[in-house]
């Protein structure tokens, strides 16, 4: 996988100084604005007004774009705990079509694999080595259960039987593999630094246009980055499963824990 920059940072951080560099841009562009006021007709105020309505309007555009792009990763994150968890849910109930003593033994293995798939979803992503170690647990619990369903298929090889568990158990092995390559897809970080550009741009944009005129309206502008920098927020939020502010529900693996399946 590409090395992702700004991954690696806290969200927080990012935003803020997005945050200062938008403000920056502002005060920047009203410097300018400021400097050409004299030399400038109301011809090139009206210019300068409607490229700054354009570039806000591509911003909006770019951040709308960008934000359905994060949700839309969450939300499948979101489908994927509970397909893995319909799937453990079906393997652990056919657990009863295999004969003793496997029937007892995978059941106690998956058991151990649901406490397993939560102390994944509940360990940060920079715990590293944890992470690590929770993902070689996880391949090997997966290759113990495997052996128990290969013995018990030499033991009971009926398809109506054996053979439903052991469909049952490639589909759980196929959700765990598609939860993960999820949990890996994020938001290109192109498509971010596009972003920040527009936005930066953009302040800068509006602070000439207030240096183009008589008086200068700070707050507003100061409002409307806050506002701007929030919505990146939640973007970057969204897209940092098992890091950020905003989780994913674990409720239907929890639901196997407790039985409830």
């Amino acid at each position: 996988m590409a090395t992702e920059i700004m991954y690696d940072y806290n969200s927080i951080l990012i935003v803020a100084v997005l945050f200062v560099l938008i403000l920056a841009a502002g005060e920047a562009g009203y410097q300018v604005g400021k400097h050409y006021q004299r030399k400038t007709d109301q011809d090139v105020k009206a210019q300068t007004n409607t490229i700054q309505a354009g570039t806000l309007g591509l911003l909006a555009l770019i951040l709308g774009f960008t934000f359905n792009m994060a949700l839309q990763r969450y939300n499948s994150r979101s489908e994927a705990v509970i397909k893995e968890a319909n799937a453990i849910g079906t393997t652990l109930m056919r657990t009863h079509l295999l004969p003793a003593p496997y029937d007892s033994v995978t059941q106690n293995l998956l058991q151990q694999y649901i406490n397993l798939r939560l102390a994944v979803s509940n360990t940060s992503y920079a715990m590293v080595t944890e992470q690590e170690a929770l993902s070689n647990e996880t391949k090997a619990l997966q290759s113990d259960i495997w052996v128990e369903a290969v013995k018990a298929a030499h033991l009971d090889p009926r398809p109506v039987t054996t053979g439903f568990f052991i469909t049952s158990l490639n589909d759980m092995i196929d959700a765990q593999s598609e939860r993960n390559a999820l949990l890996a897809l994020h938001v290109p970080e192109v498509i971010i630094f596009l972003l920040f550009v527009v936005f930066i741009m953009s302040g800068a944009l509006i602070g000439y246009a207030s240096g183009l005129g008589r008086k200068r309206t700070f707050l507003p502008f100061a409002l409307l980055s806050l506002l701007i920098c929030l919505v990146v927020f939640i973007i970057l939020d969204l897209d940092r499963p098992k890091r950020g502010i905003i989780k994913i529900n674990q409720a239907s693996m929890e639901q196997l824990k407790t039985g409830d399946n």
